[in-house]
């Protein structure tokens, strides 16, 4: 009995520093470029901050008509390889329009730290993790990391 529990403190312990050491890893902003089916091609920032939250911007090159706003998102990183990051979004709908959802990466790490996967985006009113729910659109993604502003 007693070494069964030491066996459970370990495997714990290493599982814990594992699953921290690679949510670490995703902490920070991220240039975010994404390609839908329809031929339609998104750029965005993610910003990983601290306890799963982060949040989406509009990418270079994406300019709208009304200034664009920040979305709250969320992330996880599964098992150390599946990222999940979700949140509203507002992509520019020709030269007038909005087109508001929320956005669904899931992925994984690449060898040369990048992340890649599929791209959903859904209505703001259905909810994207629902298996019956059907996305807008859906295609690829690539995250990589946002270069370092200097002041």
């Amino acid at each position: 009995m007693k070494w069964a529990l030491i066996l459970i403190g370990l495997v714990q312990l290493f599982f814990g520093e594992f699953a921290e050491a690679q949510n670490a890893k995703l902490l920070g902003t991220w240039t975010v470029e994404v390609t839908f089916q329809n031929g339609q091609n998104r750029s965005l920032r993610f910003e990983a901050r601290e306890s799963g939250k982060g949040s989406f911007a509009l990418g270079a090159g994406q300019k709208a008509w009304v200034p664009p706003q920040t979305g709250e998102a969320t992330w996880t990183n599964r098992e150390g390889a599946l990222v999940v990051i979700s949140g509203p979004v507002q992509f520019p709908l020709g030269n007038v329009g909005i087109e508001r959802g929320t956005l669904m990466l899931k992925g994984e790490f690449g060898s040369a730290g990048e992340i890649f996967g599929v791209a959903t985006f859904s209505p703001l009113d259905r909810k994207p993790e629902d298996p019956t729910a059907t996305p807008l659109k859906i295609g690829t993604f690539k995250a990589v990391r946002a270069p370092v502003e200097r002041r």
